[in-house]
């Protein structure tokens, strides 16, 4: 109800507003990654860019699945729902998570099955920084920082309404999505608003949800367990994911005063979602039952389980040019965020489990300063987080986390380059309900240079050296996790794990090509993994938390080239490649869980007048490294088509009518990052079809 009344309020301000002033957006969905938020010239750190109409066709469920078709960037999916990114190779505490520069403050980190507490569907633009960013980011960022920025704090006056709806549905899961959001002003004061409604069925595979590996292991430990006695065959389950469905709303308002020097806002969000947890958790347990009652009891637990979550989110921030008068220091930013997440997991049979709790907040100040010749940002950094699991199957008990850290990151322009670099110091610390708590001091140091080879050509080159501090969960994780099949057992003693990262960049833009070629090298040491131990404790094989130093490195490559152009139309080809290799410093298995495999791609963009027509082949290798407990991953191929017509209803009002088709080939995609990738495999062939209005 409330959205509907939302897209009528939007609907009216259509007619009523008229054509948009020139100089606001044309279309505010959009999804921009960039490195260094100082440059304006030039980037040294690993950067893609994609913006406008692309976000409006790749946006999807999750972040992950939004953003992994990008070169370098892969999805740690959990199904429809859930999705993390994985930056180079690795995700999880390692790759933060942002909504408007403060953190998401949800328990995604936690465990795979749990979803990061953003909507692409309303995101204006997203940055993605790719390889180190812990010097503006924080320990976490180790890996990388995904950012979505919303416009909820608007930061200027508007002069007439704008904002943007869109409604699509799918044939695969009888998947529906809307969102829509406005923004306006008042005199001085400037408001946005914005609504999302999601929902999908179990959605359709075009095999078995169990992968053959997976199914042969079953079959073997049972002949095993049973020797030549007859055991009693269980039925496969093909065709659909079991537990692959999801419902989620959210809504959200922000205002702003809107200053001749700056500016003050507050935003408030909430999301409430419920999905299934597809996968084969589960573990097996003793019952002194009657034949009767276990039958019974079997009956109750078939299914899957489901989670239930809710968050509510406050944003306060303030803008303001020249702070302190006509001097070096041009601009402070503070940003506060409040979060109040919790979710329960309800069991097959309905039953309340576990349920989590975490409350959070985050301070973020920047002082930015600049002269004739360099510019940079001095910052403070403090978080807070209350984290609790409270149920028979919580794996960590409750712990609260502080992080207090300042920064500073420079940049200076010289004759032909320009050198970027930074510090940063910080101490963490943990206090578990039980046992004794434990800290850490923190630290990173960075070194770049962005040199322009010619009019077209730029090079970047950057160094760094992080510390990241050891997560609750590795530290303090015993006991059983069913969504991951696995019995967590974390250590205390873990030290800090430090990164030096080596990376080169070379782009080139010239009016028919555009190429970007990344390379990097992660010398880590001490790195913090989870590793199967070969034994079993409640039935689940036993998962512990060690360190030992590692190796990464890898590639990303894209090119897109101007085939053809003619009067109102031209054809544009591309190509892509990344791939990642990472390994531990240690004789006999030294391969690392959940590292993906080389990619590969293909497409074209054909556009004439209204019409676009997009192709894109995406070719993913086997993957045969794997650790203890791992089974290898086939390849396999992602064909997708969008058909779109854009017209020009009105000055300023747009309306764009698309149909699209996902894994158009119908193959049996399994995620070699994912947990669940031998029980839930990728959604199979979807057609997707909808209606957007930008005005």
């Amino acid at each position: 109800m409330l959205l509907r009344i939302f897209c009528a309020i939007a609907a009216s301000a259509v007619a009523l507003t008229g054509p948009a002033q020139a100089e606001e957006p044309e279309i505010v969905e959009e999804v921009i990654v960039v490195a260094h938020p100082l440059s304006g010239e030039g980037l040294s750190q690993a950067a893609t860019v994609i913006e406008g109409a692309e976000l409006a066709r790749v946006k999807d469920a999750s972040i992950g699945s939004t953003l992994g078709k990008l070169p370098g960037i892969h999805n740690q999916s959990f199904g429809s729902a859930v999705g993390r990114p994985v930056i180079h190779g690795v995700s999880g505490p390692r790759v933060r998570v942002m909504e408007d520069r403060i953190d998401v403050m949800d328990v995604s980190v936690t465990s795979a099955d749990h979803a990061t507490m953003v909507e692409p569907f309303i995101a204006e633009r997203v940055e993605v920084l790719k390889g180190p960013s812990t010097l503006l980011y924080g320990t976490g960022a180790i890996g990388g920082v995904v950012d979505v920025h919303t416009n909820r704090i608007p930061h200027e006056t508007y002069d007439s309404i704008w904002g943007g709806i869109e409604t699509r549905g799918n044939d695969n899961n009888e998947g529906t999505s809307t969102a829509a959001k406005l923004n306006g002003s008042v005199g001085q004061f400037s408001w946005h608003l914005d609504a999302a409604v999601r929902d999908g069925d179990e959605y359709e595979i075009p095999g078995f949800a169990e992968s053959a590996r997976q199914r042969a292991a079953e079959e073997a430990e049972h002949e095993e367990e049973e020797g030549e006695e007859e055991h009693e065959e269980e039925e496969e389950v093909r065709g659909e994911v079991p537990g692959s469905d999801y419902d989620s709303e959210s809504f959200a308002g922000g205002f702003s005063y809107v200053g001749d020097r700056g500016f003050f806002g507050v935003a408030v969000s909430r999301i409430e979602a419920d999905y299934g947890l597809p996968g084969g958790h589960g573990h097996e347990e003793e019952h002194e039952e009657g034949e009767e009652e276990e039958e019974e009891h079997e009956e109750e637990e078939e299914g899957n389980a489901t989670l239930d979550l809710e968050q509510t989110r406050v944003d306060v921030e303030m803008g303001l040019t020249n702070p302190f008068g006509e001097s070096n220091f041009t601009a402070l930013n503070v940003r506060l965020g409040f979060n109040d997440y919790e979710h329960v997991e309800f069991e097959p049979n309905g039953e309340s489990g576990t349920e989590f709790d975490n409350e959070a907040w985050e301070l973020r100040t920047e002082l930015v300063y600049e002269g004739d010749a360099y510019k940079g940002v001095l910052g403070l950094q403090l978080q807070d987080r209350e984290f609790s699991a409270i149920g028979e199957e919580a794996f960590i008990a409750p712990v609260d986390t502080e992080s207090r850290a300042v920064f500073w990151v420079s940049e200076r322009e010289f004759d032909g380059f320009d050198i970027e670099g930074g510090l940063r110091f910080g101490r963490v610390e943990h206090d578990p309900s039980s046992g004794s708590g434990v800290d850490f001091t923190t630290w990173a140091a960075s070194l770049g240079a962005v040199i322009p080879m010619s009019d077209t050509w730029t090079l970047g080159l950057v160094a760094d050296a992080a510390s990241r501090a050891p997560i609750a969960e590795e530290l303090f994780s015993d006991g059983p996790h069913l969504v991951t099949n696995a019995y967590e057992i974390g250590d205390p003693s873990l030290d800090n794990e430090r990164a030096i990262n080596f990376s080169a960049t070379l782009s080139h833009v010239s009016e028919r090509w555009e190429t970007n070629l990344v390379a990097y090298y992660t010398d880590y040491a001490d790195f913090i993994y989870e590793v199967a131990r070969g034994d079993e404790l409640d039935g689940l094989p036993v998962f512990v938390w060690l360190q030992e130093d590692a190796d990464f490195y890898g590639l990303d490559a894209s090119v897109e080239v101007q085939v053809a152009s003619w009067d109102g139309g031209e054809l544009r080809a591309r190509a892509q490649y990344d791939l990642v290799h990472a390994e531990l410093d240690v004789s006999g298995e030294s391969d690392i869980p959940r590292i993906p495999p080389d990619r590969f791609g293909v497409g074209f963009d054909l556009r004439q007048g209204p019409f676009s027509l997009i192709v894109d082949y995406l070719r993913t290798s086997s993957q045969g490294d794997v650790a203890p407990g791992e089974f290898k991953t086939d390849a396999y191929d992602d064909l997708r088509a969008y058909l779109g017509f854009d017209w020009a209803v009105t000055e300023g009002t747009d309306l764009t009518v698309f149909l699209q088709g996902k894994n158009l080939t119908d193959d049996e995609q399994r995620l070699h990052t994912s947990f669940i990738k031998d029980f839930a495999p990728e959604p199979g062939r979807t057609i997707e079809a909808g209606i957007r209005v930008n005005f």
